[in-house]
């Protein structure tokens, strides 16, 4: 079988037509041919790598206004070539944000491998026989059946149905369930108006149906949908005290340091002496392990739960 063609306008087409533009047939895809093609799309999910956000936790490490305040300190040590020190500083911020990272990312795998034990199921049709895989492992041109309490796991068209109501609250706004059966309807019909598809993120209320798998993943409209809702996870009130601590920290020790080298400055004392009394006061004012301590307590609690 040639790559299936998932660009055609399927909801208006006969199901001949779309069978055989996704290269598949009633007796559903091979194993093989599933293989292939689940290669090919890659896995049925909308989750992106993890690889660019554990580097993005790692980084952000960094940005920890207690570190900061460290980074600083460290940075006037250099300057005024004290290395001792500043290998000192950098050693405790680095040693804090590699363990307390590596922390986050065990609660992170754990928390994978327990979504990965209770991920969907689905019933699909490979070789003419019933089979049950995992959502992620759907392919276009898969043929699934659908019954009350089933999860749409991809966008496709029906190839036959019975009493088949779906509920698509979360695509169309619609609170009542929809009648869905097979047959066409018009090129330029709305979401809302295409009574003989099925789409990812659905809910069956009632009845059973067999469905051809068109778009999967990020090609169908919920994938659609949250392209343009990437949003950034909200703050939670334990994040926000932690940020206000911080905060404070930074107002106190720069009231404090700068009363200090004001002191020193009227004086009359060496200015190199000033600006390493400056630096051990900052280091000595900010707890250096907190950020660590929050963060490791936080990601074993996380992976104790899962």
């Amino acid at each position: 079988m040639g790559r299936p063609d998932t660009t055609l306008q399927y909801w208006c087409l006969p199901i001949d037509e779309v069978i055989k533009a996704l290269g598949s047939c009633q007796k559903g895809l091979s194993v093989s041919e599933a293989a292939e093609r689940l290669q090919y799309f890659g896995r049925n999910t909308i989750i992106g790598s993890q690889q660019g956000k554990f580097l993005w936790l790692f980084l952000n490490r960094f940005l920890n206004p207690l570190v900061l305040i460290l980074i600083c300190a460290a940075s006037i040590a250099v300057v005024l070539h004290d290395w001792l020190d500043a290998t000192i500083v950098l050693a405790i911020i680095f040693i804090s944000n590699v363990l307390s990272f590596l922390q986050e990312r065990h609660a992170s795998n754990a928390v994978e491998k327990l979504r990965s034990r209770v991920s969907a199921k689905t019933t699909v049709i490979r070789d003419g026989q019933k089979q049950i895989i995992s959502n992620e492992n759907v392919v276009p041109g898969d043929i699934i059946q659908l019954t009350a309490g089933s999860l749409v796991p991809a966008d496709g068209i029906l190839l036959e149905a019975k009493d088949f109501f779906v509920s698509e609250a979360i695509l169309t706004g619609e609170t009542f369930p929809v009648e869905k059966q097979t047959g066409l309807v018009s090129k330029d019909a709305s979401l809302a108006e295409r009574s003989n598809c099925v789409f990812m993120g659905t809910t069956v209320r009632s009845g059973m149906a067999a469905a051809l798998v068109v778009h999967t993943a990020r090609d169908t409209v919920y994938g659609q949908i949250s392209k343009k809702l990437v949003l950034d996870r909200p703050e939670t009130e334990f994040e926000r005290g932690i940020r206000h601590l911080g905060g404070l920290l930074i107002k106190i020790m720069v009231i404090i340091v700068v009363a200090v080298l004001a002191a020193n400055i009227v004086l009359r004392h060496p200015t190199i002496e000033m600006l390493l009394f400056a630096m051990a006061l900052a280091v000595g004012l900010t707890p250096e392990l907190l950020p660590a301590i929050f963060t490791i307590t936080l990601a074993r609690g996380a992976k104790d739960m899962a």
